[in-house]
């Protein structure tokens, strides 16, 4: 390919997006991250690391951009474009609106489809053997009957799948599935197979339809789920794509939750217990000769669950004893990831035995495959295989737990977070990797044609260390890094930090709210006010109501339902008041006259309270680092300058930001948190 084909493409596909948008406006951020990203595809940083992270403030236009800049070379190049969001949201505006607006007017011309994982498909099998009275797993459990309504639903959907009128997808259906009732029917990982006569469930037909196609839509989980398989198992292999992971700040969050594993003893014994009184009935679907992988599997049932229920008992006795002392939640992490002596052994053993067990599952998952080969739809056949499919999926993340929990690490390796969780019946045993960089270089960095990573909030106090240190990158790697600044009018807004007597770790806090934020609300129409908990924000909620103020608070109706309501109650010219947490900090779209008046009541510091950020402030600490430096504040930060972001979303918005806190005015970290904000008008 030469370059100057790419170019020119490119300024082709510009002008005539511009020309058929009514009222279109050049954006000099845009162009210049469709020219960097064009740049980086193009090798003429680095050919052989063509990676890079882009931080473009909202309103600059990402979306356009990178399908601008990545989808002609992806198709001059025979590549797939993988475009990977973090929230549905985002999955819904590129596949209904992005992408149907490029479309038209890009040459050469590409397809798109939107990728979603095995659970969110039905089985068309498995639906009609429902519809015709056949419990799917009947000779493993009692099926219970189904009601009039669920019977009416399934005579609707299959109806509707039969007549070509629904896709199969759980998401796509108008009225909402019942859990019990959609996994009686959802696609199954074994049994749901082509080579089983599945060809033409909808699960197949969609990922069919992913060969034939030029962009593909996934969110980061079922990206990472590909990766960590190694690549070409769902999606094309890496070798093969463009990733554009967008909301790319989440990625090491969802890549340390793809890699964590679990494993409830009291829960996992009854469970194998019930499987294996079931074991002898799968004699009835097999050859005589598929009695040997029945014997293999209650072979290893006989030593595996003697073990979980000793090791049980053992834990509960040491923590009577005091040897374990779980905190008021009932979680005991182990300090440095050191496990006590009498769970390293239990585990090397469970380990030796759930291998055994997954090694006997497998060779009887075969011998079900070869029965429904020869007995296409046989319900009893597909039953089984579902039912030990059940097992399977047990047998691997239960060896996944203990391969993790006992898993050696160097000098200078960060162990993974390790404790268990003490119920009222039951222990828990959980692990979750804290350093997850290098397995995102060996499943992506490494391999892919090229990595576009982009997002409103990459850099912590200006600095694009934290997110680098996150997930695997280096300054010197060959990747490229990009700040692109908003084009929103921030010195036409104003950030106050007012002069309070009292910081919020005071114990008056809580009164000073009640007494500040009805000042701040005074004469405003459209406000938002973030707190940092619940239970600071009910408390404040229930004092303001008592004074007569009227206010929406989250938790009280929907997400969706309150935002309506809210621009219900600003379009007819009502004040109206929003109280929200965390999550109404990150995604709120309130433009124009919808948000105004922007109220933070504390700095958005997370208190290490889980056992992986308790672990990952651990690491830090013994390496001689500081975690509330290196860790709290810098995310402080990042979660402040979303918070911020929540005022102005186009580009003539005004209003101003309240700060509640004024550790922004008398900490030593507190301009730096200040400088890292946008150019608001500050006043103090």
């Amino acid at each position: 390919m030469q370059n100057t084909d790419y170019r020119a493409l490119v300024r082709s596909n510009y002008r005539q997006l511009s020309q058929s948008i009514q009222g279109f406006k050049p954006r000099r951020e845009q162009n210049f991250l469709v020219a960097e990203i064009g740049k980086v595809l193009l090798g003429q940083y680095d050919p052989a690391r063509r990676i890079l992270v882009a931080e473009a403030g909202t309103g600059i236009g990402k979306s356009l951009a990178y399908l601008q800049a990545c989808i002609p070379w992806a198709r001059l190049n025979n590549k797939t474009v993988v475009i990977s969001t973090a929230t549905l949201a985002l999955q819904e505006q590129l596949v209904n609106k992005d992408l149907p607006l490029f479309q038209p007017h890009c040459q050469p011309s590409f397809t798109f489809a939107l990728a979603k994982g095995r659970a969110r498909y039905c089985c068309r099998q498995r639906l009609q053997s429902l519809m015709q009275g056949e419990g799917q797993i009947s000779m493993f459990e009692a099926a219970e009957a189904l009601s009039p309504a669920q019977q009416q639903q399934l005579a609707g959907l299959w109806r509707a799948l039969e007549a070509g009128d629904w896709a199969g997808d759980r998401d796509s259906w108008a009225e909402p599935i019942a859990d019990a009732l959609w996994q009686q029917i959802q696609t199954e990982r074994h049994s749901c197979q082509p080579q089983l006569g599945h060809r033409h469930c909808p699960f197949h037909l969609a990922r069919a339809e992913l060969d034939k196609v030029n962009v593909i839509v996934v969110n980061h989980a079922l990206l990472l789920a590909d990766l960590a398989m190694g690549g070409g198992i769902i999606l094309p292999e890496p070798e093969q794509c463009v990733y554009v992971l967008d909301e790319a700040h989440h990625i090491a969050h969802i890549a340390r939750e793809q890699g964590s594993a679990r494993l409830t003893l009291r829960s996992a014994r009854r469970n194998l217990e019930q499987f294996n009184k079931q074991l002898p009935g799968l004699a009835t679907a097999l050859k005589e000769d598929g009695q040997n992988a029945v014997n293999r599997s209650q072979q290893a049932l006989q030593q595996l669950i003697p073990s979980l229920s000793e090791l049980h008992k053992q834990l509960q006795a040491a923590t009577r004893r005091g040897e374990l002392a779980p905190d008021e939640q009932g979680c005991l992490r182990f300090a440095a990831g050191e496990l006590p002596e009498l769970l390293s052994h239990a585990l090397t053993a469970l380990k030796d035995e759930h291998k055994q067990l997954a090694q006997g599952l497998s060779r009887l998952q075969n011998q079900l495959a070869e029965a429904l080969k020869q007995q296409p739809g046989n319900s009893t056949v597909s039953g089984a295989m579902a039912a030990v499919s059940l097992q399977q999926l047990y047998a691997d993340e239960a060896l996944g737990l203990c391969e993790l929990m006992l898993k050696a690490v160097g000098p200078k390796q960060t162990p993974p977070a390790r404790w268990l969780e003490q119920g009222k019946h039951d222990i828990t045993l959980c692990a979750t990797p804290l350093a997850v960089g290098h397995l995102l270089e060996q499943w992506c960095w490494s391999r892919a044609a090229a990595v576009v990573m982009v997002s409103a909030t990459f850099t912590a106090l200006n600095d694009f260390s934290y997110f680098r240190r996150a997930v695997g990158l280096r300054a010197d790697d060959g990747s490229q890094y990009l700040r692109l600044n908003s084009p929103f009018d921030y010195p036409g807004s104003r950030l106050i930090i007012p002069p309070l007597p009292c910081e919020p770790q005071d114990a008056g806090f809580d009164e000073l709210l009640v007494e500040e934020i009805p000042r701040w609300l005074e004469g405003e129409q459209a406000s938002l006010v973030l707190f940092s908990s619940y239970r600071q924000m009910n408390a404040v909620a229930k004092a303001l109501r008592g004074k007569g103020h009227s206010l929406l608070v989250q938790g009280e109706a929907g997400r969706q339902a309150l935002l309506e309501l809210h621009r219900m109650k600003c379009d007819g010219g009502q004040p109206s008041v929003l109280f929200g947490t965390g999550s109404f900090a990150e995604g709120l779209d309130l433009p124009g006259h919808y948000l105004t008046n922007l109220i933070i009541t504390k700095l958005p510091f997370a208190v290490p309270t889980s056992p992986v950020e308790e672990a990952m402030a651990e690491w830090i600490s013994l390496s001689g680092g500081n975690p509330f430096m290196q860790l709290t504040v810098p995310e402080a930060s990042r979660k402040l300058i979303q918070a911020c972001g929540r005022l102005l979303r186009t580009e003539t918005d005004r209003g101003r930001i309240v700060l509640l806190d004024r550790r922004l005015l008398t900490r030593r970290y507190g301009p730096a948190l200040l400088n890292a904000l946008p150019p608001f008008e500050r006043e103090t």
